[in-house]
């Protein structure tokens, strides 16, 4: 979703490292939560409904589709739940299915005859090929994918060809023209989601203290298309996030919360790996529960991300304390090992000033390594359900898609936990104490850039300068760079800029500015540091020391 600004040309939060275009049409101003502007293409526009003061910019944005709804009037033609009763469907979803069923000409068979080809026996799972290719189309006419081929999903490349079909059949049953004539109906149902989405983005980004960057490239988008039905598409492929709803009559509440927490807690695990690392254990205890979601069970960091969301939802839920014990006992038997001492965990982030994300290495350990191994090994996990029907489409579908970040901590719980210790020290500024840990590390792995990085924290700390200068130099460049480490690298950049700036050698110490905003994957803090000290840098004359 997107606060505040519109992000035409961006794609939602399911797909992709950096999704393609999706038409933002139908938009409208969430009070001082959450605010989308409007797109439309075609004829003259419709009735523009009051403008509301716009929040500030944010990425999280309630949006309508073109390609999405093309998708579905082309799913619809072709025979898509052609013999399912329309009793209790949305009149606009009934409607169109029959007149969709009874298009003619060249396009809408070749769109039918492409539809009998990639039939699926699960129409599930044929419901998600098309609504993952209608989230990552770009623009009509066109609607070609706004990924590279290596980044799309594998739905959509089951879909070969598709874009073509689908762009034939825009052009010869004039779908823009429809498109434009359902505008009114989706910005109704888009103004309706106003209350309940802006309350459950207001309490849960207030609790969790999170703070929204402009820059951000991450966005969480909800797609309103009541031809979709009333099934909950929640999807996630790298920095992106979507949620399909078929309208404002049934919010899901609890799966809004559930992927905007996940928006929000997924990044943390991969930016503190060597802290969440220490509590593997757990994982691989937790790995052997029959009910533990399949995807989950090679994912560590996903794993701990799930584990963090619920959580946090036990605490954001209105819940009676039998309740919540109930939740966490089907946690536990589920596998999800990790929520009860989290949970336990979470009074002391309520009670303390970080955002979650400053506060999270904390949060991880307040987890008691060795008391939560031996109340795990008492655990009895559930049995596995009996397997779903595959026909039934009322159920909440999650795909999780996530870019595999490069290992940068050795799978070793001796170097892990020095890693960790060291870090610890650092914050206490007990320089000695940290120098030692990570040279321990070094003395194993003697490329290992976390352990070079926090040298560079202790020479910063005993006030070395031409020692830091070294270590950070060792990590920006040549062959022991750290280049596989996004946050390595950035902060690298950046101390090495304030130490050429501390010479007096400002051209020096832009150049290294520069070089931490071209990292690609490094932290929002460090991107808002090398933006701060170029602009002072760039300000003052400069005067080179000999």
């Amino acid at each position: 979703m997107h606060f505040g600004k519109k992000r035409c040309g961006h794609f939602w939060p399911v797909c992709a490292t950096k999704l393609g275009q999706v038409i933002l049409v139908a938009c409208f101003s969430f009070a001082s939560v959450i605010a989308v502007r409007a797109q439309t293409a075609g004829p003259p526009p419709p009735p523009q409904r009051p403008q509301r003061e716009l929040a500030p910019p944010t990425p999280i944005s309630v949006d309508s589709s073109e390609a999405m709804f093309t998708t579905m009037c082309a799913l619809l033609a072709s025979g898509f739940e052609a013999d399912v009763s329309a009793e209790n469907w949305h009149p606009l979803r009934a409607q169109l299915r029959d007149r969709m069923q009874h298009q003619e000409r060249p396009a809408v068979e070749a769109a039918r005859e492409y539809y009998r080809q990639h039939d699926s026996a699960d129409p599930g799972a044929a419901l998600s090929r098309y609504l993952w290719f209608g989230l990552v189309a770009g623009r009509a006419p066109d609607f070609k994918p706004t990924m590279r081929r290596e980044e799309l999903p594998p739905e959509v490349l089951a879909l070969e060809g598709f874009s073509e079909i689908l762009s034939k059949y825009y052009q010869e049953q004039q779908i823009g023209q429809l498109w434009h004539q359902m505008q009114p109906t989706y910005n109704r149902e888009i103004e309706r989601m106003h209350e309940a989405v802006s309350q459950i983005v207001f309490v849960t980004t207030g609790y969790l203290r999170a703070m929204s960057q402009p820059s951000d490239p991450r966005t969480f988008t909800i797609i309103v298309e009541p031809l979709v039905g009333r099934i909950t598409n929640v999807r996630n492929f790298g920095d992106h996030y979507a949620i399909v709803l078929s309208g404002a009559d049934d919010i899901p509440t609890d799966v809004v919360r559930h992927a905007y927490l996940h928006f929000l807690l997924d990044p943390l695990p991969l930016r503190y790996s060597h802290v969440v690392a220490v509590k593997r254990p757990l994982f691989e205890k937790a790995a052997s529960a029959p009910r533990l979601a399949p995807d989950l069970k090679d994912d560590y960091p996903s794993y701990f991300a799930e584990c963090a969301v619920r959580a946090v939802e036990l605490k954001l839920k209105k819940m009676s304390p039998g309740q919540r014990d109930a939740a966490l006992e089907r946690d536990d038997a589920d596998g999800y090992i990790l929520v009860r001492p989290l949970f336990a965990a979470l009074p002391k982030f309520e009670g303390s000033e970080p955002s979650m994300a400053l506060f999270f290495p904390d949060l991880v350990r307040a987890v008691d390594l060795a008391p939560e191994l031996k109340r795990v090994s008492t655990l009895q996990f559930a049995a596995a359900d009996r397997q779903q029907k595959s026909g039934d489409l009322s159920s909440e579908e999650v795909a999780r898609r996530r870019s595999a970040l490069p290992g940068t901590v050795p799978n070793d719980a001796e170097a892990i936990a020095a890693l960790t210790e060291g870090e610890r020290r650092i914050a206490e500024k007990n320089a000695r104490a940290a120098e030692a840990s990570f040279q321990k590390v070094v003395a194993k792995y003697p490329d290992q850039a976390r352990a070079w990085y926090g040298l560079g924290l202790v020479a910063l700390l005993d006030h070395d300068g031409p020692r830091a200068k070294q270590v950070f130099g060792r990590l920006t460049s040549g062959e022991h760079a750290a280049n596989s480490d996004p946050m390595v690298l950035a902060w690298s950049h950046i101390y090495l800029a304030r130490i050429y700036d501390d010479e007096g050698q400002s051209r020096q110490a832009q150049a290294e500015y520069q070089a931490a905003l071209t990292v690609q994957g490094g932290p929002e803090q460090a991107r808002q540091a090398a933006q701060k000290g170029l602009a002072e840098t760039s300000r003052e004359k400069p005067v080179e020391r000999p």
